[in-house]
């Protein structure tokens, strides 16, 4: 098992580009599900979670080509099956649900059940499912979805979902009748999937909006399609140049996806400044403590939550950080104190008080945001981090080390030594 050790403090000064969102290409990957032709996808980050798609497609029946681009080419699905052994893996890939139930009109998938950082049911997606005319069995671990036909329905979701979004539009594009989805997830990556459906010949309005209204078509076909940047890399690194002091050029840098980080960034100090897809951050001063909410897009997204605490933990006073989304999310919180953190837990508040260094330590990743924030953190501590389980950090930052050290980092990759 692979770690990372860190040496610091490092402020990073220099050049860095924004890879393409693992969160905008799995569901973008799934839909080649919905059409027969060659799907071609470019700007697609090298992931863990890439790769396990595309095992997952393989399963499926499709053929997958993996280059510079990704070349997804549909004939027979002769697979209708999502199997527990890459589930377990990756969540997200319950997405193929909704393209299988749309185009075969039936899928076996395993179910995720929980991960790290609390439980993400799929029963938005099936009650989805059923209104619009599927038949729903759950069977040793297993959801079986069979439909004779698909109809439009007028659903509304009971928490706001983004898988569930995605699912249930990429089921309703080839449903008989208009199906409008109500309470829906607004985030970029589904826009970015409406987009792309569009482009396949779906009739899809109102994404970005509470409601989303989608006409069936009787077929799409395939549109080559780019990865928007990721949102999530582009702010932890605006953070980690916030947390050494540091000034970083950042490129294809989705600044319209993030409004609401940003503005939270500047508060405490941070100088940020937009040119179209290039931004420039810095942090001179020392940095200011503001309180924060997690919330659905267009608020600050749980994603960050993580690396914005790791940043409070060396600013000057005390924030307050409410967590909303997910119950288990503060598993972080145990290791940026053993580095030194002064942070107190109770429920889904946080209460930080910033101290004036991190001392670095050997400390464990959680789950993937977790990670990120350890990393940030040990950017700026004293002395040398070793951060164990980095497999988390692999399944959503592409390289992270590479680019890190071209700024100004001091990260080297190893493996555990055993015995």
């Amino acid at each position: 098992m692979e770690k990372l050790i860190i040496k610091g403090p490092t402020p990073l000064r220099g050049d860095i580009r924004v890879s393409g969102a693992k969160n905008a290409a799995l569901p973008i990957m799934a839909s080649a599900l919905l059409a027969s032709g060659t799907h071609k996808i470019t700007g697609t980050p090298h992931l863990r979670d890439i790769s396990t798609m595309i095992e997952l497609l393989k399963h499926i029946g499709a053929a997958v080509e993996w280059n510079d681009e990704i070349n997804i080419t549909v004939d027979k699905l002769n697979v209708d099956e999502a199997p527990y052994d890459l589930v377990k893996t990756m969540r997200a890939s319950v997405l193929v649900l909704g393209p299988l139930v749309g185009h075969l009109k039936h899928a076996k998938v395993s179910l995720p059940g929980g991960c790290a950082i609390g439980a993400r049911p799929i029963d938005q997606h099936l009650k989805a499912l059923e209104a619009m005319g599927a038949k729903i069995q759950l069977n040793e671990g297993y959801v079986e979805v069979r439909a004779k036909e698909l109809h439009g329905a007028n659903f509304t979701f009971d928490i706001v979902t983004v898988t569930g979004t995605e699912n249930i539009m990429m089921a309703a594009v080839l449903a008989d009748g208009k199906t409008i989805l109500n309470n829906v997830a607004k985030e970029p990556e589904v826009v970015d999937l409406a987009n792309h459906l569009r482009d396949m010949g779906a009739d899809i309005t109102g994404a970005g909006t509470d409601k989303i209204t989608i006409n069936g078509v009787a077929k799409l076909k395939p549109h080559p399609h780019h990865i928007i940047p990721d949102r999530i890399e582009a702010a932890t690194l605006l953070m980690a140049a916030g947390i050494t002091g540091g000034q970083l050029t950042i490129s294809n840098f989705p600044s319209s996806m993030l409004d609401t980080a940003i503005d939270k960034l500047r508060s405490t100090g941070m100088e940020i400044t937009i040119d179209g897809d290039i931004v420039h951050v810095e942090r001179n001063g020392t940095l200011k403590s503001v309180d924060m909410t997690t919330a659905p897009h267009p608020g600050f997204a749980t994603d960050l939550q993580a690396q914005f605490m790791a940043l409070m933990s060396m600013a000057s006073g005390t924030s307050i950080i409410t967590e909303t989304i997910f119950e288990n999310r503060f598993m972080h919180v145990p290791e940026l104190i053993r580095m030194g953190a002064n942070i107190n837990v109770d429920g889904g508040i946080s209460v930080i008080k910033g101290v004036k260094s991190l001392k670095g330590a050997p400390v464990m990743a959680t789950d993937l945001r977790a990670s990120a924030s350890l990393v940030i953190a040990a950017l700026a501590a004293e002395g040398t981090t070793e951060i164990q389980r980095i497999y988390h950090l692999d399944r959503g930052y592409e390289k992270i080390e590479d680019k890190l050290n071209l700024v100004g980092a001091d990260i080297v990759r190893t493996e555990n030594k055993v015995g």
